[in-house]
């Protein structure tokens, strides 16, 4: 009785009811995108020209990735409030909760893609590096060289999907709080090697004044993109925006702003400004 009773509804009854429920879906859509016109971001606070902890105010983060982030998004009417939250692993963390509506930087890694989405192109590509103290360098030529040696990086860090297995079942690499730390053990001859970013590494010596004290082995274990990511569960994860995004991007890069970024945050931080 109620399928014959509904079947007979005016046909502009049915019309009405279907503009209403398209118009109120746009109109939702709309206001959940108007909400982001600010996205809570963060990143690795030991990424230094990347990123860091600003001197002056160690809540939020500087660096190249911070001022592309603003190039980005300032024309699009966005504000980023770039924060440090603490280790590289929080970041992770409030990524997979969507706490933060972005990461400034990730390697791609098939865990990630579970609550990640990634914005093409990559910032930049990195090479990681095999730190060791100056004479103590020792032959390597493939990962199978670090079998049988201790090495140290930060907690949560990926250097690609095929190393992070490699070395998940194969090597002895110790995880920590701080590079800072890794060095120190290194130093100290408590482990053989670091795991570091080479242009990071680079930096981050100068500054300390101990690029005399280590050395990048001659050849990288991995060489690996570095993205702008969106948690899934952000409320500001829309593939209209992110396309938005990933344009204004695409036009950076390929006109080397990036580059000219790094030369100039490279300088900043070298010179602790």
């Amino acid at each position: 009785m109620l399928q014959t009773q509904t079947s007979h509804l005016p046909s502009r009854f049915i019309l009405k009811a279907a503009c209403l429920f398209i118009l109120l879906t746009a109109n939702l859509a709309f206001a959940t995108q108007d909400e982001c016109k600010s996205l809570i971001v963060s990143g690795n606070p030991e990424y230094p020209p990347l990123l860091w902890p600003d001197p002056d105010n160690p809540e939020e983060l500087i660096g190249v990735v911070p001022a592309l982030l603003h190039e980005i998004l300032t024309p699009m009417g966005v504000t980023p409030h770039i924060q440090n939250v603490g280790s590289w692993a929080r970041v992770q963390h409030l990524a997979r909760t969507g706490t933060i509506d972005m990461v400034a930087g990730a390697f791609m890694t098939k865990e990630r893609f579970g609550y990640m989405d990634y914005i093409l192109p990559p910032i930049i590509h990195l090479p990681t590096a095999i730190w060791v103290p100056r004479g103590k360098e020792f032959l390597y030529r493939h990962w199978p060289d670090l079998i049988g040696k201790t090495g140290s990086t930060l907690i949560g860090n990926s250097f690609g999907q095929r190393f992070d297995a490699y070395a998940e079942e194969n090597l002895n690499i110790e995880h920590v709080r701080s590079i800072d730390q890794s060095f120190a053990m290194a130093a100290a001859e408590r482990i053989d090697y670091v795991l570091y970013e080479q242009l990071q590494g680079q930096v981050k010596l100068a500054r300390e004044g101990k690029a005399d004290q280590f050395v990048p082995l001659e050849k990288p274990i991995s060489r690996e993109g570095l993205f702008f990511t969106f948690p899934k569960k952000s409320p500001c994860n829309h593939a209209a925006f992110r396309e938005r995004v990933a344009d204004r991007l695409y036009k950076l890069v390929n006109n080397g702003r990036v580059e000219e970024l790094v030369t100039e945050y490279t300088e900043r931080y070298t010179n602790n400004d």
